[in-house]
């Protein structure tokens, strides 16, 4: 394992987010968009929320991370942004919250949230992984679609205590967590390329798994990882799919073995040399922007409305607001 330093960490000038983007990410994501109801479902959940709401709840109950405010963060978000070359700062904000986790929030002007529980446990190297992994969120545009699912993961109870007839809340939720799944393999291929060296993504997986202390070791994690992938038949494989149903990560043995499947298979390298697709070469107009357009659309179309439906979910809007507003 290396410890390089931020002069020595290579940098990908103008690199496109199609670079670590994993083929099972883009395909689940086209499969959502094709869910009966999800634009329903879309126009539905955004026109009920603020995005400055957001922030601002956030920039009143957490703390923003800035030159005076936890300074070593700051420097390593810093040398997140200019290796990855992002087209802006993201406000970062850390939160009281135990949970080893962040998180990227947002439709327009995207903001990151790093769990206190994270700063506690990961060293240097390990929150540079979880940093870039964010980053990455907002740079494959995945925000949109990950406040979707926690708005409606959010309101799950209270939305199925209302009537919504005629909205697929069910089939749209099960299909984002789906994609939102997929996306954390894209990620921490991006994590991986900040990081440099695929030991401090097997060291913040370790952690994330529980693994802390001087006891813990990667290099067992990685064999149970691999036992996890080669054990058991039909069954198992069953199992496995189950278990995994109601999670919005993989399991980190899974993570883990994907990682070490991209570096097996010299793409990682191959970007390391410099060979690698640019943002001047992506599509000038994405799907992604069309459905952002869309739903800045659907919201202002909801404020103004006056049927009584729409009347009664605004209703709901602001009671859902509440749910946020408190402390996890």
């Amino acid at each position: 394992m290396t410890d390089m330093t931020t002069s020595e960490r290579r940098r990908f000038a103008n690199i496109s987010s199609r670079a670590w983007e994993h083929p099972a990410d883009r395909a689940a994501l086209a499969s959502v968009r094709r869910v009966p109801g999800f634009d329903l479902v879309l126009r539905k959940v955004f026109g009920l929320f603020s995005e400055r709401a957001f922030r601002l709840i956030t920039q009143g109950s957490a703390v923003e991370v800035g030159p005076d405010q936890y300074p070593k963060i700051q420097a390593l978000y810093e040398e997140v942004l200019a290796v990855l070359d992002a087209p802006k700062r993201y406000p970062l904000y850390v939160a009281q919250t135990a949970v080893v986790n962040a998180g990227a929030v947002g439709m327009d002007e995207p903001f990151i949230v790093l769990n206190s529980g994270a700063v506690a446990i990961l060293d240097d190297n390990q929150l540079r992984v979880v940093l870039a992994h964010e980053v990455a969120h907002i740079m494959s545009d995945h925000v949109l679609y990950k406040t979707l699912l926690r708005l409606l993961l959010k309101a799950g109870l209270t939305v199925m205590s209302v009537p919504l007839s005629g909205i697929p809340y069910v089939a749209v939720l099960v299909a984002l967590m789906e994609w939102d799944r997929k996306s954390e393999l894209s990620a921490d291929r991006c994590a991986l390329l900040v990081a440099q060296d695929p030991e401090h993504l097997h060291q913040a997986l370790l952690r994330l798994a529980g693994g802390v202390g001087d006891g813990a070791s990667t290099a067992a994690f990685r064999r149970q990882a691999k036992a996890y992938h080669e054990s058991g038949g039909v069954l198992d494989s069953v199992i496995k799919i189950l278990a995994i149903l109601g999670r919005r990560h993989p399991f980190p043995v899974q993570r883990i073995a994907e990682i070490d499947r991209w570096v097996e298979s010299g793409e990682y390298q191959r970007i390391l040399d410099g060979d690698y697709p640019k943002r001047q070469d992506d599509p000038v107009d994405g799907a992604f922007a069309a459905w952002r357009a869309s739903v800045s659309s659907y919201a202002e179309g909801w404020k103004a409305s006056t049927d009584p439906f729409a009347e009664a979910l605004k209703d709901l809007g602001e009671r859902l607001s509440g749910i946020f507003r408190r402390k996890e």
